[in-house]
Formats: structure tokens, C-alpha cells, sequence
């Protein structure tokens, strides 16, 4: 259940920082509402997730897919570009957290 409070964890802090560049320094009602109620459910499902991984594995697989998901939102819906070096980066961060979602004994808790 841990991997699913994860992935939920996930899902709302990108949607949080997808929306915090449409809040424009929290201006906006709806986007700062979106913002505030995507991190506060997204560190909900985190602080359940640590119920059963070890922080440090939890917080690096938030991290690191959340990061590749923004840099897709923002291509997406913001026009920013993504060049040959960050796609190279974003590849070499979903690989270590491959390694340790699958590989690590510290990823069981």
C-alpha cells in the first residue's frame, strides 16, 4: 500500500507545481487553491507512505519522478524546451530510482 500513497503523493505535488506557475505569486484564487490543497495532500500521502519505506528511499522516488513529470508539464502546457542534456538527466534519475525502487533493501522499510 506504501508504493500506492506514493504514487497518489506523486500525482498532487506535480499537479501542485504544475499549477503554482499559473497562481503567479499566489494572485490567482484558483490556481493558489489548487497549490495549497495539492501539497497539503501530497505531504498526507507522503507521511503515509513513510509508515512503511525509510524517508530517504521515499523522498528520492517523490523526487525524482515528480521532477521528470514538471519538466513534462512544463513542455506541455508551458512551451518550455527540453534539450538532448536534459533528457540525458531526466533518464539517469528515473534509472536511480529504478535502482532503488526494485534493488534496494532499504526501499522494503
Amino acid at each position: 500500500m506504501a508504493y500506492v500513497y506514493l504514487f497518489a503523493a506523486i500525482i498532487f505535488e506535480v499537479i501542485a507545481t504544475g499549477a503554482l506557475k499559473s497562481a503567479e505569486g499566489f494572485t490567482r484564487p484558483v490556481p493558489t487553491l489548487v497549490v495549497l490543497v495539492g501539497y497539503g495532500a501530497a505531504f498526507y500521502l507522503l507521511s503515509l507512505t513513510l509508515r512503511s519505506l525509510e524517508i530517504g528511499v521515499a523522498y528520492a522516488i517523490w523526487c525524482g519522478v515528480g521532477i521528470v513529470l514538471v519538466a513534462a508539464i512544463g513542455a506541455i502546457f508551458y512551451g518550455e524546451t527540453i534539450d538532448l542534456a536534459a533528457v540525458t538527466g531526466f533518464g539517469l534519475i528515473i534509472a536511480g530510482v529504478a535502482v532503488l525502487a526494485f534493488f534496494s533493501d532499504s526501499s522494503l522499510g
